[in-house]
């Protein structure tokens, strides 16, 4: 007995459904995989991130004092196998005090990020996407916000809002967020052109439904990379406002707290203010080598590579 026409269409229909969900995450990580691996610089970057974080979440495991205990008869004292790092004016072990530095530098990155991406999507695909008024009112907003240098401007808020490491936060953030809306505005721009864009809206979609669901998930890979490649300048900002004393308080083993305190012994005493500079300067690097792996990973122009 011959098969029914609609059986075969039945087949057809059975052969052709595209890949479950899984599959594609499946074979997404495992092209993004390759690709990191044929970049063994970048990810030499992400092992660094990596460890950095492990450092963060054991720190209480890997250091081996107390970080804001003093001990001023060991002050100063030179690298040596019992203080790696050295010690400060106060006795305390450098390395132990880097330790759970990194702690707060992370916290520092992470909260910032979280707070700057979903603020800069938001603004940048709503601009792009409505255009007109609404795109000419975000987007003055937004210069007027750039026309001021970041760091002066976070200077200005952190001052204003009392000296601390939640107010450093916060100064960054409502820095840092004008870059990710003009690329995220870009973005929409394209996007909202695209033939699948106008499908939903012959389908009949809402304008909401058609930003949340079809236009900001195609501006996230973008963002993502923008905020990697401004964690290192995030970081200089944050270790800045700790040199000039706005960041984390003391006893708080910040960077630029740390950088700060030991330049008045930079001559006779070298490491109290270059280990936290060397600090800085290797995860500030490993952001951005990370930042640079990540945009050719997510490079839809390499996507099918």
């Amino acid at each position: 007995m011959s098969p029914s026409p609609m059986s075969n269409v039945i087949r057809s229909e059975i052969r052709i459904r595209p890949p479950s969900v899984p599959s594609r995450m499946a074979a997404s990580f495992a092209r993004a995989g390759r690709k990191l691996a044929a970049e063994p610089l970048g990810l030499a970057g992400f092992v660094i991130l990596g460890l950095l974080c492990l450092i963060a979440i054991f720190a209480p495991l890997l250091a081996p004092y107390d970080p804001v205990i003093q001990s001023l008869g060991d002050a100063l004292q030179p690298p040596s196998l019992a203080h790696p790092a050295g010690t400060d004016e106060f006795g305390r072990d450098i390395l132990s005090r880097l330790i759970f530095g990194t702690r707060i530098t992370i916290q520092t990155v992470l909260s910032i990020s979280l707070i700057v991406g979903p603020i800069g999507l938001l603004i940048g695909v709503v601009a792009g996407f409505f255009g007109g008024r609404t795109d000419a009112l975000l987007m003055r907003a937004t210069d007027i916000v750039l026309s001021f240098p970041s760091l002066i401007l976070a200077l200005a808020f952190a001052a204003a809002l009392g000296a601390g490491l939640t107010t450093a936060i916060i100064a960054i953030s409502l820095t840092a967020w004008p870059p990710i809306a003009r690329l995220a505005r870009a973005e929409a721009l394209v996007v909202r052109n695209a033939d699948y864009v106008v499908a939903a809206r012959l389908y009949g979609a809402s304008p909401i439904r058609i930003l949340l669901l079809y236009i900001a998930p195609m501006c996230i890979p973008s963002v993502i990379v923008r905020l990697t490649l401004n964690m290192a300048g995030i970081i200089l900002t944050a270790a800045s406002l700790g040199f000039l004393g706005l960041g984390a308080q003391p006893p708080a083993p910040e960077w630029g707290a740390m950088i700060s305190n030991g330049r008045k012994f930079m001559l006779d005493y070298w490491w109290v203010a270059v280990m936290p500079g060397v600090a800085i300067l290797l995860t500030s690097l490993a952001f951005n080598i990370a930042g640079d792996a990540l945009r050719d990973i997510l490079d839809p122009r390499h996507a099918r590579s």
